[in-house]
């Protein structure tokens, strides 16, 4: 949709909470309820009587108009999308209790900067530089974590990384990531599946446009896992989301959306071959810092055993809950495939030999 158009819309009172670049996502529900999503203080009501159902049901009749769509009893549910605004409205004849409606913002920015992850504490510096480290040896990385943790974020974040020289293809069914307008000296192709263009018919489209870097929006259906899969086993790089309750279970996760009965074995080889880390994101009210917090709190490695031809995992980094951060250094299989990236990383990426000793001591104790 073209944004002067939807720049046309009267939003009304709804106006300062799309110019407030803190909030992320806006939530009207219940006759009445206002719910924001902020990246400083999490979900939180507000009181503004002022949105209200008719206000609600006048943006709604706005959107379809220019939209050439029809929202009413027949046609209950209305998707409007600009560049940075994407927004989702049910009628009154499905949602009892009032329209409902959310707002989520989509800015063609990258939020994410080194000096704010590291004084924020979403990541500790050796971390930080060894994920670009990662990106530079074009890792396959695919991030989790909750709704509202920040993968896509990260994602946008990490791919700020990658050479300059190196052609991205973004595939979203909805567009967040913005790269070719974040970047728009690069070579940057944006594909937009729908229900005519498929994933996996975006993707041979995707894969003839000769790509370094195919970055695939979230990971929730079979087809989407199939495209993961091809894209990553006809050798290019892929960075993508997935909801998951930890990085070391991605590639269950993944078989889990196939909904198959395809050999479990066979497939987690297939995946801990090809993707090379895992990253949990989670994202929390914090007493400790008094405000919502989002931090890296899994970094996991996969790979598939040499000599026993096993699928195995590698947790290389993990934060508890009070702050304690473990640290375990990469596989060789890693450090041997970002060698022959041109990327060099000592054996003791993070943790001497001895200190790995005691750990195992303790931990064995």
């Amino acid at each position: 949709m073209d944004n002067t158009i939807f720049d046309q819309i009267d939003f009304g009172p709804l106006k300062e909470f799309l110019d407030n670049d803190d909030i992320t996502d806006v939530s009207y529900s219940n006759g009445g309820m206002v719910w924001l999503k902020t990246l400083s203080q999490g979900v939180f009501r507000v009181d503004r009587p002022e949105i209200n159902n008719e206000l609600m049901e006048k943006i709604a009749f706005q959107c379809s108009n220019v939209m050439g769509k029809t929202f009413n009893m027949a046609h209950p549910f209305l998707d409007a999308e600009s560049a940075e605004l994407r927004l989702n409205f049910v009628h009154d004849s499905i949602a009892t209790n009032g329209i409902a409606c959310v707002i989520r913002k989509t800015p063609a920015k990258i939020r994410l900067n080194k000096e704010k992850l590291i004084n924020e504490n979403y990541v500790s510096l050796p971390l930080h530089d060894f994920l670009f480290k990662c990106v530079e040896g074009h890792c396959n990385i695919i991030v989790s974590g909750e709704t509202g943790s920040g993968k896509t974020e990260l994602v946008k974040y990490l791919a700020s990384h990658t050479k300059e020289n190196e052609k991205i293809i973004t595939i979203e069914d909805t567009l967040e990531l913005h790269l070719d307008r974040i970047f728009p000296h690069r070579d940057i192709v944006a594909m937009k599946t729908n229900n005519i263009a498929s994933y996996s018919e975006v993707l041979v489209t995707c894969m003839r446009q000769n790509p370094r870097w195919i970055l695939l929006s979230e990971v929730r259906s079979a087809e989407a896992v199939t495209a993961v899969r091809n894209s990553i086993s006809s050798g290019h790089n892929i960075l993508s989301t997935i909801h998951s309750d930890k990085a070391s279970g991605i590639p269950m996760r993944l078989y889990s959306l196939l909904e198959t009965n395809l050999d479990v074995d066979q497939f987690l080889k297939s995946i801990h071959r090809y993707i090379h880390l895992g990253i949990h994101v989670k994202g929390y009210m914090s007493k400790q810092y008094g405000r919502f917090q989002r931090e890296i709190v899994e970094v996991c490695e996969f790979y598939v055993d040499d000599e026993t031809n096993e699928a195995k995992s590698n947790v290389i980094y993990s934060k508890s809950m009070n702050g304690v951060e473990v640290y375990h250094n990469p596989s060789a299989h890693l450090l041997d495939y970002l060698d022959a990236q041109g990327i060099y990383l000592p054996r003791e990426t993070f943790v001497k030999e001895e200190e790995q000793m005691k750990e195992a001591v303790v931990e064995a104790v």
